[in-house]
């Protein structure tokens, strides 16, 4: 059995209601000393110990009696217990300076969560983020190894070693490279990313990185291309220029043609293009199946064509009941809630629509708008305004939803027609919380502009019903 003052110990914060760990009258403030005699360093050494029929758990109780406690469940049965840190250990910081990030990119006086720039490869497992692997010993690629972890999702950038050190600023940037040899012969899942610097890893050092990835399918299983993002903070920042229409239509050429190469090869398109080199180029998003089952919808690959295609499935599914249904929800709730703009009428008249409104970035908003354009030919009792937000505070080469701020939607929506409701996308908002990226909270917004606010999820079908209200 582990012992020694050094072992780590977790606190555990919460225990799941009707589980083994409630049996076994563990409380909220015990701590986990050790599993199977092993000692826990973090939360994917936790969950492959108690991945057992028969364990010994060591726990520390609140009044410092150790309780050694024989357990026998079903394999891969969870205990039920929740602690204070979800990693259940120190969050690593990032050690390169990208001359991309956009980190570097933020002004002074916010908040200091906003500041901290990850590279951990455990949140490419739990949340889906993406590491350089400059952080990782090569005992972390064996643990990742032993334990069968997957997909991990890497922020390749350049497979060009000299060039990625110079991306990275980190003269180990290219060198690790080689990690990705490791967890292809060990057969991890892995997804791509590469974000596009004009003028330094675009043209041929992208075809080059295109080229070499191919190496690791299936193993590799999608890359994304995305464009970078710059705000005008940029004094004393490496000199990057924003990318035109027409350079999108050269980075969309290469990736199209590789496209037809993988797909000939492997049956999947394997690189993919996110959505704004398709509205920057002013051509058309791909069709469905261009998207092999949306494996890059977290770095907004596809993210427009999935909501048109679930929109308007749902769309054609709505009955007329729905609209009336909606209508008398209006009619029973004509007071203004919190003081917010009245429409002038109940809505429910077919001389008098209601109105709602939804505010996005400039990115999209002409997609919306032709979503919201088929929502009103089938609910003609509807009007919807789509209002694109200029991002006044990060700049105007910034044209995504996602770093829009309250501040900006405020100023440029107040005296606006909002009618009954104003939709936001849930993308505003920080993950779990009601606040914007600079501070100002949802109900802060509601009082500035006195319309209620529906956060829109990222999914057609919620769309339509906060359209209808529903």
């Amino acid at each position: 059995m582990v012992r020694g003052k050094n072992l780590k110990e977790h606190v555990i914060d919460r225990i799941v209601p009707g589980s083994i760990a409630e049996e076994l009258e563990l409380e909220p403030g015990d701590r986990l000393l050790s599993v199977n005699g092993n000692e826990i360093t973090d939360v994917f050494d936790y969950h492959y110990f108690i991945n057992e029929e028969y364990l010994t758990v060591v726990v520390r109780k609140q009044n410092g009696e150790e309780w050694e406690l024989e357990i026998e469940k079903e394999f891969e049965e969870d205990l039920g217990i929740e602690f204070e840190n979800g990693l259940m250990d120190e969050y690593r910081s990032c050690c390169n300076k990208c001359i991309f990030c956009f980190i570097d990119q933020m002004p002074k006086g916010m908040r200091k969560t906003l500041y901290f720039k990850d590279d951990d490869s455990r949140l490419s497992f739990l949340q889906g983020n993406y590491v350089t692997l400059t952080n990782m010993k090569d005992r972390d690629i064996q643990r990742i190894i032993e334990y069968k972890l997957g997909p991990i999702n890497i922020s390749v950038q350049t497979t060009n070693p000299k060039l990625r050190c110079m991306m990275l600023n980190n003269r180990f940037a290219g060198e690790a490279l080689k990690k990705i040899d490791a967890l292809y012969e060990a057969g991890i899942p892995m997804n791509g990313q590469i974000v596009l610097c004009k003028g330094v890893n675009d043209g041929a050092e992208l075809e080059r990185s295109i080229r070499d990835l191919m190496a690791y399918m299936p193993c590799m299983e999608s890359v994304s291309v995305v464009p970078v993002g710059l705000s005008k903070f940029r004094e004393g920042l490496y000199p990057l220029e924003p990318f035109k229409k027409e350079d999108a239509r050269q980075v969309l050429d290469i990736i199209h043609r590789w496209q037809e190469v993988c797909y000939e090869r492997q049956g999947n398109h394997f690189i993919h293009a996110s959505d704004e080199w398709y509205l920057l180029a002013e051509l058309p998003l791909p069709e469905e199946d261009n998207y092999d089952g949306y494996p890059q919808l977290e770095n907004g690959v596809g993210m427009l064509r999935l909501l048109e295609t679930e929109f308007m499935e749902a769309l054609e599914r709505a009955s007329d009941d729905t609209e009336l249904a909606a209508d008398r929800r209006i009619v029973d709730n004509t007071e203004p809630e919190n003081g917010s703009q009245a429409s002038g009428c109940d809505g429910a008249r077919e001389d008098c629509p209601t109105i709602i409104s939804i505010a996005t970035g400039l990115l999209a908003a002409p997609h919306i708008r032709k979503l919201t354009e088929a929502f009103m030919e089938r609910f003609p009792r509807r009007r919807v305004i789509v209002y694109p937000i200029e991002n006044r505070f990060f700049g105007e080469m910034i044209t995504v939803s996602g770093l829009l701020t309250g501040q900006d939607i405020i100023a440029q929506l107040k005296g606006r027609e909002l009618g009954e409701r104003l939709l936001l996308p849930c993308n505003l908002l920080r993950s779990q919380e009601q606040d914007f990226l600079d501070d100002i909270t949802l109900e802060e917004a509601k009082k500035a502009l006195q319309v209620p606010i529906d956060i829109v999820e990222s999914n057609g079908r919620d769309l339509l019903d906060c359209l209808l209200g529903i």
